[in-house]
This record gives structure tokens, sequence and C-alpha cells, in this order.
């Protein structure tokens, strides 16, 4: 079987031929090209071997630029760029449009296999790929091929917190809640402490707004306060809003009692009792 590199010098040669087949005599040149890619598309619009790569004549003069300095960002840009226009146009049917974005993510699985810790590269590629199930069903297969975009992106991200609030927002809308609070912990672990915080205030909000995982949200809540104990009056009004109220008391207790509790409200410690 050949080679995805002979597949796609192939392809290009080929579409070189058809376009100076079309050009005035005058305007015909020999154009040679190398083989510069690796990857294709497949049905779900990631990136695999074996097919063959189509190329329009205008992608010609970005591959060329791409096959001469295939690390260069900028050169990667220009060419996303130009996918992009020609996405965001008016598809004639949902076939087109879908074979638009199939192209588009293999321009950006070809980038990031150049360069896989381009920040912007990931951020940009993940952007579009939600962009592009969002209007589907949740059940659709489309966003657990998110999810693996987004994995993948952390084994080179991973002290990126935008990344990981990123992926903890796209899990939200999924309504994956066991996948979401263990993404929250490895996120927890791979940071550095200080930027936990950008972390902790999702995770908490997330807890608190799902109903049935009380027992999670204590645990977290706990977790929590180890590192910010000034905000444990939210805590006690969990707890309370839970019908904990034992828990809830003695932590006030500890509260009133604590002269170096500051509260982040301005109560005293005779108004919190």
């Amino acid at each position: 079987m050949e080679s995805a590199e002979n597949l796609a010098a192939e392809a290009v040669e080929e579409a070189m031929k058809r376009r100076r087949e079309r050009a005035p005599p005058e305007q015909r040149k020999q154009s040679t090209l190398a083989s510069g890619l690796s990857t294709t598309t497949s049905g779900s619009g990631s990136a695999s071997s074996g097919q063959h790569v189509m190329f329009a004549d205008d992608d010609l003069p970005f591959e060329e630029e791409l096959l001469r300095n295939p690390q260069s960002l900028k050169a990667w840009t220009r060419y996303l760029a130009h996918r992009s226009s020609k996405t965001s146009q008016a598809a004639s049917s949902p076939r087109e449009k879908w074979a638009r974005q199939a192209a588009l993510n293999m321009v950006y699985e070809r980038a990031l296999k150049e360069l896989p810790g381009s920040y912007k590269l990931w951020y940009n590629y993940l952007k579009t790929r939600r962009q592009q199930v969002r209007p589907r069903c949740i059940t659709d297969p489309g966003f657990e091929e998110v999810n693996c975009a987004f994995e993948r992106a952390l084994v080179f991200m991973h002290k990126m917190p935008r990344i990981w609030l990123d992926y903890t927002a796209f899990l939200m809308e999924q309504r994956k809640i066991t996948r979401l609070r263990r993404v929250f912990d490895r996120a927890l672990r791979a940071l550095p402490i200080t930027q936990h915080e950008r972390i902790w205030k999702p995770y908490i909000e997330f807890v608190k707004s799902h109903p049935g995982i009380e027992e999670t949200a204590v645990r977290v809540y706990r977790r929590y306060l180890q590192l910010c104990p000034e905000d444990a009056e939210g805590y006690v009004e969990y707890l309370v809003s839970v019908d904990r109220l034992d828990e809830a008391a003695v932590l006030l207790g500890k509260i009133v009692n604590n002269q170096d509790f500051a509260s982040k409200r301005g109560k005293s410690n005779h108004a919190m009792w």
C-alpha cells in the first residue's frame, strides 16, 4: 500500500496538472512539489491515512509555501484563514458544508503535526471544532471527537488553564458529570497552585448547581477551603441549603470563635452568630 506521503504528493501533482491544462499556453509552467502532507480527511473530519487528498486550485500557493517552510506559523495561519473564509461561505447543501469543515479540520491537523506546541493553533482548532458540533444533538458522535481533540491538546497544553476551562465548559454542555469532575481534578493536579483559583470557581459552581451530588460537593468544598479558608461562609450557606445543619453549625461555631477570621462579606463575628 502506498504511503500517505506518496498519495498526497500525487494529489498535489494531479491538481497542478489540471491547473496547467486550463491555463493559457503562455502562462503554463512546470511546478514541482515535494511531498509535504502526512494526513488526509476521514469521514469524521479528523485526520487518518490511506485516502487521497484533493486540493482546489486556490489552495496550491499555500501548499507550495508550506512545502518550502512547513514549520512557519505565519504560513499555516494564512492558509487556515483562507480555508476558514471558504468554510464561512454559504453552502449549497449540508454535504458541501460538511466537506468544507472537514477540509479545514484537515489543515489544522497537519499544522498541529508540524507545530504541536503552538497554543494559538490548538486554541483556534478546538474553538472551531466546538462551533462545528454545537448545532447538533449532544448525543452526536461529533461531540466525543471534540472531547478526544481536547485530550490530545492537553498532552502539550496541560499548563494552560484556558484549555482546561474550555474543556470543562464543553463537558458541562454535554452533562457528563463524572467525566467533568475528573477533568477538574486533573486540572488542579496539572496546573501550578497560583492558577488554581481560576479552576476552583467553576468547579464550585458546578457541584453547587447539580442536585443529587451533595456528598461530592461537600468533599470538593472541603478541599477548596484548604486553599481559601476565607470562603467558609459560602460553604455554610451551601450546607444549610442541602439540609446538613449539624455540619453547618459546627463550622459556623469555628468561624465565630476564630478571632483572625475576616469575613469577605464584611460581617462581624457577632453578626455571623
